[in-house]
């Protein structure tokens, strides 16, 4: 009895020991493919052009979706997509003279600010029209000024952006304009906060309106015009848009949904990078599509939370 006890407990005890050395080896794999994961994460960024692209992205991310938050307020998605594309006339005249497109930046970003704020407000047609007719015209006007220059650009790359071609002058240019964008906004919040809920209470208020118009669609062309070499002239209006968007669905106040819509934003950016990295993709329709599979998740869970809330 004794020794078939003793027995018992030596299988037992090799049991345990098989057991641990097994929970070891299974510990020391999980640490090795973590490893592996953060090298493969970490990889890219050996290359300075990645570094590069990486704080364009971030800039962008952040950028954008927090005006994006001002302007599905004042429902100018339209206007923000006309100007994206209002840019390409300037772009291709500035490159034929020899200037690369963020030197445009800011002479293009306040010229195409103040020209259609200018045909909106003197025009008798209706701002929707207004912006359909600057859309088109400025956006054929681009291509026959690059087929009439022969001007050497891009035209992909222009179009869908290229985030990984980003220099360091782009990257230079690219933080003055983000800064400049939010600290008029930080500077100018409440103002413009109260005017994009409540233009006439706004007036009433004795605020500036013709002002805030003005200095709004100027930061906006500023962020959009920073960004068209990381997402493109036509996907720039979906990292605007779509990350706002889906905070809105995931919130409840407007100043969480702008803090929300950064989060998403800088998901959607960096993703994107990868994307663009790994799988030689164009940096905007990469970005674009995980923005939209962001806003598909929120757009679910809200439904998903509202039924509960009907049946519960």
């Amino acid at each position: 009895m004794e020794i078939h006890l003793k027995f018992s407990q030596k299988k037992s005890w090799k049991k345990c020991m098989v057991l641990i050395i097994k929970c070891l080896i299974t510990i020391d794999q999980v640490i090795t493919e973590v490893k592996m994961g953060i090298e493969n994460l970490l990889e890219p960024f050996k290359y300075d052009f990645m570094i590069r692209s990486l704080i364009t992205a971030i800039l962008s991310g952040i950028m954008l979706p927090v005006l994006g938050s001002f302007t599905i307020n004042r429902n100018m998605g339209f206007m923000a997509d006309a100007m994206a594309h209002a840019t390409l006339p300037i772009i291709a005249v500035g490159v034929f003279f020899g200037f690369t497109i963020s030197a445009l930046g800011v002479p293009a970003a306040i010229m195409i600010a103040l020209l259609l704020a200018f045909i909106i407000k003197n025009t008798e047609v209706g701002e929707d029209t207004a912006i359909g007719i600057i859309f088109s015209s400025f956006f054929a006007l681009g291509f026959i000024l690059i087929a009439v220059f022969k001007v050497s650009i891009n035209l992909e790359d222009l179009l869908f952006g290229q985030i990984l071609a980003v220099s360091t002058f782009d990257v230079i240019v690219v933080s003055g304009l983000f800064f400049t964008v939010i600290g008029i906004l930080l500077v100018f919040f409440k103002q413009l906060l109260f005017y994009s809920f409540d233009p006439v209470g706004a007036e009433v208020r004795g605020l500036n309106v013709s002002f805030l118009n003005y200095l709004f669609l100027i930061i906006l062309s500023l962020a959009i015009i920073g960004s068209l070499q990381t997402v493109g002239i036509i996907l720039v209006l979906s990292m605007l848009i779509i990350p706002a968007a889906a905070a809105k669905l995931a919130t409840k106040t407007f100043i969480d949904s702008v803090i929300v819509s950064v989060v998403f934003g800088v998901i959607a950016a960096v993703s994107g990078l990868y994307l663009s990295y790994y799988f030689n993709l164009p940096s905007g329709p990469s970005m674009s599509m995980v923005s939209t599979m962001i806003f598909v998740i929120a757009f679910i869970t809200r439904k998903f939370k509202n039924s509960i809330k009907l049946y519960s």
